[in-house]
């Protein structure tokens, strides 16, 4: 199933955690993949049609039995299909950064957040409810912080 041009339902929904853990579903209901689809309209083919390029996409759905696997947050919008993670360093151009300045420049976004020294980035849209919020992700004597990219 296309949620896009350039994204199908199965590259959403794919985990190498899941598999590795055994958990077996982590299919959406309709309400998550109408995010999903909003998602990748407003987002992913937006950047896509920009670089001129595949757009490594590495989560975007998670179910809850997968989000608590991962000890993810649990109000995630990845468990509402409305936030994917992007990492691009690992396939060449563009890079993880110019992805990120990108989005900050152009889009519409509810959170942007640059994880970890641009590791990857992570980017959420929620239908007429963006804050437009940007963070930075670090490790702060062993714990995660977040702050505020004015």
């Amino acid at each position: 199933m296309q949620i896009s041009k350039h994204l199908t339902l199965e590259e959403c929904t794919r985990s190498a955690t899941a598999d590795k853990l055994g958990i077996v579903n982590n299919n959406p209901n309709q309400s998550v993949i109408d995010n999903m689809k909003l998602l990748a309209e407003k987002v992913f083919e937006p950047i896509r049609e920009h670089f001129k390029a595949p757009i490594h996409v590495t989560s975007v759905y998670r179910g809850l039995n997968l989000n608590q696997a991962i000890k993810g947050s649990i109000t995630s919008q990845h468990c509402s299909g409305q936030a994917m993670d992007i990492d691009m360093d690992s396939k060449g151009k563009p890079t993880n950064k110019e992805v990120f300045d990108y989005i900050r420049k152009n889009l519409e976004f509810d959170q942007l957040l640059n994880e970890f020294d641009y590791s990857w980035i992570h980017v959420s849209y929620v239908k007429g409810k963006n804050r437009n919020q940007v963070l930075k992700v670090k490790k702060v004597n062993g714990r995660t912080t977040y702050e505020t990219i004015k």
